[in-house]
């Protein structure tokens, strides 16, 4: 099932926390919805609202995947050579040259990483001017059912402004967001 992304922009944190609660009890989870924001103290102060981490404002997760990409071309590249070269007929065989390729593996993916991490994630950078004017972006993922219920709080808040949409988080990681911290407070003391 597809996951559609809605982004709206507003200067008015207050109204957005309330179209949060709104949506939250229309049994929309707090998971789906998100507030991008370079006002940290302002959304730290505004307890219901769901602040996007600092980890998803960078690009580590998409330049991760690609770096281990490029690592698992790598680590191919490795063990090719070694066999058409014939250096796993040796007494050492194989064993170096799997060592090798995980540590070409490794390297690429923790370098993807820490490339990522330092450049903004590329869903927001076409925001980067709306928060340097000192406004939020709230986002919210839904599948089809859910439409209806943004619109009908949308529409008693007239202060957002659409920004657009796009693809959104696949639903299973979203199940798995609603899941995992209820398997902690049932399992965990």
């Amino acid at each position: 099932m597809s996951v559609l992304r809605h982004y709206f922009i507003s200067d008015d944190l207050d109204d957005l926390e309330k179209v949060e609660e709104e949506l939250e009890r229309q049994n929309v989870d707090t998971a789906q919805i998100h507030v991008l924001s370079l006002d940290d103290t302002g959304t730290e102060n505004h307890h219901h609202l769901h602040d996007v981490t600092s980890f998803m404002k960078s690009d580590v997760v998409r330049s991760g995947e690609l770096g281990a990409a490029i690592g698992a071309a790598g680590a191919i590249a490795v063990l090719l050579v070694a066999w058409f070269a014939g250096w796993t007929e040796s007494a050492a065989g194989w064993i170096p040259f799997i060592f090798l390729a995980i540590i070409v593996l490794g390297f690429c993916t923790w370098e993807g990483g820490f490339i990522g991490i330092q450049r903004r994630n590329k869903h927001f950078v076409r925001f980067e001017k709306v928060l340097q004017e000192g406004k939020h972006v709230f986002f919210v993922d839904l599948v089809p059912e859910q439409e209806g219920i943004l619109d009908g709080v949308v529409k008693g808040h007239p202060g957002l402004e659409l920004a657009g949409t796009e693809k959104g988080t696949p639903q299973w990681i979203m199940q798995g967001q609603k899941r995992i911290p209820h398997f902690l407070r049932e399992t965990l003391p």
